[in-house]
């Protein structure tokens, strides 16, 4: 089990040790390999089943959280023992449940996901609040070496029409970026010089991807968009920094869901393999 460092140094030494692939642990019931029961214990087994296959290449596991909400506390039970499970097999666990609130509120999700001993390395969080909203994760962040990924320009459709409003000389995805960078400022690790504030960045809009790497050099980012939603190596390149560090790239239904049949764990460690060298490629 990896040692404790800060968050971007530890991510940024597992993306050199395997890959820049982040598998999206994305267990929607009704998508289940044949033989796995549609419960909680079905959850178990598919998402331990997905951690094994897929380890030895990937460097991260971001796991969505509202397949497991759904099924109450027993799936909120498995959501956290598959957590544990990944965390010892040494991945970067990326809890996705993007969350924010006013601050006493955020300070309560900070502590239930960011705590000492969480088996959840970072969390994604919407900043549609604004700082007081985002600084208790960010306090949790740096006192307990985890991580944070701030929704900025996200991998949907619609997210323009939000995020891409103008205001003045610029959009909303492009303001929230300076922010972000302003908060990643105050934690940067002594290895890479990265923040532990990382941001959610989408493959499927690399031309602003470009830009919001120059508005952001100290932030990781979290590329969703991969695969499924129509991203490609060659989007995804512009999120990385000059020396090939400072982003992780996620692809969700296209390695889990790689094949529904006896060898779903198979299939997903080939997609894991020919995902990793595409990336390599890029």
């Amino acid at each position: 089990m990896m040692t404790s460092m800060h968050f971007a140094d530890a991510l940024t030494k597992r993306v050199k040790a395997t890959s820049a692939v982040t598998v999206g642990l994305d267990p929607n019931l009704e998508k289940l390999p044949e033989g796995i029961t549609r419960d909680a214990k079905g959850l178990l087994t598919f998402g331990t089943g997905i951690i094994d296959a897929v380890k030895d290449t990937a460097s991260c596991i971001k796991i969505q959280m509202a397949y497991y909400e759904v099924l109450g506390w027993e799936g909120m039970k498995v959501f956290f023992d598959t957590c544990a499970y990944a965390k010892l097999q040494d991945l970067i666990v990326i809890a996705d449940g993007k969350r924010g609130d006013i601050g006493p509120s955020s300070e309560a999700y900070a502590d239930a996901y960011l705590s000492k001993n969480s088996p959840i390395d970072a969390l994604t969080v919407n900043p549609y609040l604004g700082s007081d909203g985002i600084t208790p994760f960010i306090d949790r962040a740096v006192k307990h070496e985890k991580g944070i990924f701030v929704l900025v320009k996200t991998s949907n459709p619609s997210s323009g029409e939000l995020q891409d409003l103008p205001i003045g000389d610029e959009v909303v995805h492009e303001h929230l970026a300076q922010l972000v960078e302003s908060w990643g400022a105050q934690c940067l690790g002594p290895a890479t010089n990265l923040s532990c504030v990382g941001a959610v960045v989408g493959a499927t809009y690399p031309e602003e991807m470009t830009y919001l790497r120059t508005l952001m050099p100290h932030i990781p980012f979290l590329i969703p968009g991969y695969g499924a939603q129509g991203g490609t190596a060659a989007d995804v390149k512009h999120g990385f920094l000059p020396d090939g560090t400072g982003a992780i790239v996620n692809a969700s239904r296209s390695i889990i869901f790689a094949n529904k049949g006896r060898d779903w764990r198979e299939a997903a460690r080939r997609a894991t393999e020919e995902m990793a060298g595409e990336l390599k490629m890029r």
